[in-house]
């Protein structure tokens, strides 16, 4: 889909204001986990992103020179796709991981795990997921980017790729919450004593209960504009995909 420059940036700030404000609340303890983490590298990347594209558009020449190559407005447009499909590429690998650390995290696996080997190895995981996503985009994928010639009244567009993996991801995790849910609120085990079964039972449902109506009322507006968003024709575009609000849902 062909998207105007100046959309690109006015969503590229809003994106990096809507970042850094959900890190700034979440500053005490986002360093915690793999997903603060991935957030906060995140959030610095869309910033180099957005400073990038403001400059090659903005600059009164018409290009800028950067390390002796010479970027021009076009340029603007095969890093704007680059990195969408990047934070395509990211989807999936950041929810196995996330699974993972929360799994460890439950487990207390790596209670003896000193606090800081634990970041620095958080630290590391991040660092080399984004460049082995890198590599795959580059060298494995089949990610071809559209830098066709237009028209001079298509000159400032870009066209942009859509997100293909938001829908898939956002559908196995309510799928995987739906059945957290029924399995918790259905499941008895075989007791004995039956006030014991009905109470365990009961207690149970009060917990589904009680965490559904919590995850309701902190998600619904987000879930609405996303099915909004994902039935919409225009879908959404790839380089808004990976977002610390998207992030935050997944934790």
């Amino acid at each position: 889909m062909m998207i105007p420059i100046p959309s690109i940036l006015i969503s590229l700030g809003g994106k990096c204001l809507l970042n850094w404000t959900l890190v700034f609340i979440q500053r005490n303890y986002i360093c915690q986990s793999f997903l603060g983490v991935f957030s906060v590298s995140l959030s610095v990347i869309d910033t180099a992103l957005t400073l990038s594209v403001t400059t090659f558009h903005l600059h009164t020449d018409g290009y800028v020179i950067l390390l002796g190559l010479k970027l021009t407005t076009f340029h603007v447009c095969l890093l704007v796709q680059i990195f969408g499909q990047i934070y395509n590429a990211l989807q999936l690998p950041v929810v196995v991981l996330a699974g993972l650390d929360h799994f460890c995290t439950l487990t207390q696996c790596l209670q003896f795990t000193i606090a800081g080997v634990r970041m620095f190895f958080i630290l590391s995981v991040t660092g080399f997921l984004w460049y082995l996503t890198a590599l795959y985009v580059f060298l494995l994928s089949d990610f071809n980017p559209v830098l066709e010639e237009v028209s001079y009244n298509q000159i400032h567009q870009c066209w942009i790729l859509r997100t293909s993996y938001t829908l898939q991801v956002a559908l196995l995790l309510l799928l995987s919450l739906g059945y957290a849910a029924l399995h918790a609120g259905c499941s008895t085990q075989l007791w004995k004593d039956q006030n014991t079964v009905q109470s365990r039972t009961l207690s149970r449902k009060n917990v589904v209960y009680q965490t559904l109506h919590v995850f309701l009322n902190t998600w619904a507006l987000f879930l609405f504009f996303l099915a909004a968003f994902l039935l919409l024709p225009v879908g959404i575009p790839a380089y808004l995909a990976m977002n610390v609000i998207w992030l935050s849902f997944l934790n």
